[in-house]
């Protein structure tokens, strides 16, 4: 299916139909703020169950400021954000967790002095469990071997795993990951990977910030390209590595 240019404002806009699609995440009309300053403008996109989402631009596109607002670090100024037919723009944090929203920062923010262990039960504030479920391990084993280890003891990629864990025991049907290949080999990345598809086997959305476009929209079904706070794509993560034209004006790959 190939993709089409139209008019909005004085930027071209590639987008893709998608007939009979079926989305869990509406984004409509979506405007986001800084103070007075806005940064996001009327942001329209869908997002379906099970997808990997690939949502890439050059720095400074509004990326990260798209993923805080989804998650409510960052208060909608105007516009609908319904998940599984609710509104979700007025929901605090913790309200979207209990919804079935997930994120791990840039950054990670893991607790460095506390172990494993109790970096991963932290996720779990809010919900019904106890304990941590071995389905956990299951997927990390290196963490079930390392649940005594201090948090800041750990190599990047094993904090980035205990990151994404911490963030799977509250039982999201939708995860945020910003950034989550920063500063690990490509070796590292690809366990990273491999860990995002067989979250994708258990349903789980996935929404995903990476700088490594490349590897992010390999990795993706869909790509949602921002920039300067606008959708200016929306369509096959396929259809943006085959389309050069669209990399080099917004990818610059």
């Amino acid at each position: 299916m190939s993709c089409k240019m139209t008019p909005r404002s004085s930027k071209s806009i590639w987008a893709i139909a998608r007939k009979g699609y079926n989305a869990m995440l509406h984004i409509n009309d979506y405007h986001v703020s800084y103070g007075q300053s806005e940064i996001l403008h009327g942001l329209d996109f869908q997002i379906g169950e099970g997808e990997i989402v690939a949502m890439t631009g050059r720095n400074g596109m509004g990326k990260t400021t798209m993923m805080k607002a989804l998650m409510g670090i960052i208060p909608t100024r105007s516009g609908s954000l319904t998940f599984e037919a609710k509104e979700m723009s007025g929901l605090q944090t913790y309200e979207r967790v209990r919804e079935g929203v997930a994120y791990v920062p840039q950054g990670r923010m893991i607790f460095a002095t506390m172990t494993v262990e109790e970096n991963i039960e932290t996720g779990l504030a809010g919900t019904s469990k106890t304990s941590i479920p071995g389905d956990v391990y299951e997927i990390f084993p290196v963490l079930w071997e390392m649940r005594k280890r201090r948090g800041g003891n750990l190599s990047g990629g094993q904090q980035q795993q205990l990151a994404i864990a911490r963030a799977l025991v509250s039982d999201p049907k939708v995860l945020l990951l910003d950034e989550p290949y920063e500063g690990l080999a490509p070796v590292i990345v690809d366990e990273i990977e491999k860990t995002l598809r067989i979250i994708k086997e258990q349903g789980i959305t996935t929404i995903l910030v990476e700088q490594n476009a490349v590897r992010a929209l390999e990795l993706a079904d869909r790509a949602v390209i921002l920039d300067t706070g606008s959708v200016v794509f929306d369509g096959s993560a396929a259809e943006v590595l085959g389309n050069a034209e669209l990399r080099a004006e917004y990818l610059a790959i």
